[in-house]
């Protein structure tokens, strides 16, 4: 979270500094809550791809009872990623790869042996401004998802995971309509109409009869050739979609003052957590100390790369 004017007048990334949110983000899945109710009866839940934490966050205060000045401890919260992330009260971090079979043990191990209730995922790729690509790349990171998902979650569980909607989003529709009776795809209002980004909900998890999971054939066969993703008639799958938010809440896409309230100047307020040794740390140190052209450069951040695991109480 910089100081840019875009970024200043952004409602959303304003009001996550001003309420203790690491991202915007958060606002999506507290938005996806109150549409769809997706933490009622939550004692165990994971966050895939979670850095740098703002669903991790939500998840924490929701479900700890925090807003309330309660903490309820028999919950639990895994969150998994492959980047470092910041410590956070309840939470227990994975730095781990979610297409493992042993990422999948391990937060089974931190649950005591008992499933899931609620798997959530914000992941995204680092967008290359071609479509078809950053379309084709997020549709492997969602199936990704789901194949660890199909490992941890209880039967009536619930799944919610980031979706770029494009011509061949059916297909992804009817991986997911396999594995539950629910889905629905969603669109919060902190969510920039700009974007091809939406959510799907999947509730009631309820896996084919016999289906064994498996990380090196994760899916059921479904073929990914031309003929196939353009699916019609009766194999096409139609899944509903929904805005969620209310009509008076900020709109994503439209530009606000910086002074909301009369009378109140803006003041800048610095990110909830910054980066955690951010990719262009390296070079701003080297850049710094002019060691831009030495190939024997040190790192900056020498135990970036070393999993680990952590946890905040």
């Amino acid at each position: 979270m910089g100081r840019s004017s875009k970024d200043k007048r952004d409602i959303y990334y304003r009001l996550a500094k001003e309420e203790g949110w690491r991202a915007r983000s958060a606002f999506k899945l507290l938005q996806l809550d109150h549409e769809f109710n997706l933490f009622t009866g939550v004692n165990r839940a994971v966050d895939l791809c979670a850095a740098p934490g703002s669903w991790s966050q939500v998840l924490s205060r929701k479900l700890r009872g925090q807003e309330k000045g309660e903490k309820n401890e028999g919950v639990k919260i895994v969150a998994v990623d492959l980047q470092a992330m910041a410590p956070l009260p309840g939470v227990t971090q994975i730095q781990g790869d979610i297409t493992k079979v042993s990422t999948a043990q391990e937060i089974i191990r931190h649950f005591e042996g008992q499933p899931a209730d609620l798997v959530v995922c914000d992941g995204a790729p680092d967008v290359t401004g071609l479509h078809d690509v950053d379309e084709y790349i997020q549709a492997q990171l969602l199936l990704a998802a789901l194949n660890i998902t199909t490992h941890v979650l209880k039967p009536g569980g619930t799944f919610v995971a980031k979706i770029f909607r494009g011509k061949d989003v059916t297909l992804l529709y009817s991986q997911l309509k396999i594995f539950f009776s629910g889905v629905t795809c969603a669109k919060p209002r902190s969510s920039r109409n700009s974007s091809i980004e939406a959510f799907v909900v999947c509730q009631n998890y309820s896996p084919p009869e016999g289906y064994v999971p498996n990380m090196s054939n994760p899916l059921l066969d479904h073929s990914y050739d031309v003929d196939f993703n353009q699916l019609e008639g009766p194999n096409r799958v139609i899944v509903p979609f929904l805005a969620c938010g209310d009509l008076s809440a900020f709109d994503s896409d439209r530009t606000y003052p910086l002074q909301l309230e009369a009378g109140k100047q803006y003041q800048y307020t610095p990110p909830t957590q910054p980066p955690i040794c951010p990719p262009y740390q390296q070079a701003c140190h080297l850049r710094k100390n002019n060691l831009l052209s030495r190939e024997d450069a040190p790192s900056v951040c020498p135990n970036q790369d070393k999993p680990e695991l952590a946890e905040s109480t």
